[in-house]
């Protein structure tokens, strides 16, 4: 599945599991409720991976993102009243750290769902933009 169709599609679940739930809950209920719609839609993820981070080809730490789907998305999730740059940063060096072409923030917290594409610039894919 090509990257824009998965990210549209893990959206669509999102929004699902947010016209169900409303806002309000804490973070593990959404990733739970999410877990679930994303099976029910035959995506394939982890959840709470444990990636490895590099600095100058030394492992510093590690790092667990919400779910990784597919092999290809990262996505990670908040329950907060209004994203912050804070937010979009972490999300942006999670796909710089994981040298991945493009993640998801979700943020289940407002009334209306919050989604943002997150691309790593340095990334192959992302060279010709």
């Amino acid at each position: 599945m090509e990257k824009k169709e998965l990210t549209h599609k893990i959206i669509g679940c999102a929004m699902k599991v947010h016209s169900t739930l409303g806002n309000g809950f804490q973070e593990v209920i959404y990733q739970r409720a999410l877990a679930i719609e994303m099976k029910n839609q035959g995506l394939s993820f982890l959840r709470e991976m444990e990636m490895g981070i590099l600095y100058e080809e030394n492992h510093i730490g590690k790092r667990r993102v919400d779910f990784f789907v597919e092999g290809q998305i990262m996505l990670e999730l908040k329950a907060v009243i209004k994203l912050e740059d804070v937010h979009l940063a972490q999300a942006m060096n999670y796909c710089e750290a994981y040298n991945l072409p493009i993640g998801l923030l979700i943020n289940f917290g407002s009334r209306s769902l919050q989604f943002k594409r997150v691309y790593n610039v340095n990334h192959p894919d992302n060279r010709k933009y």
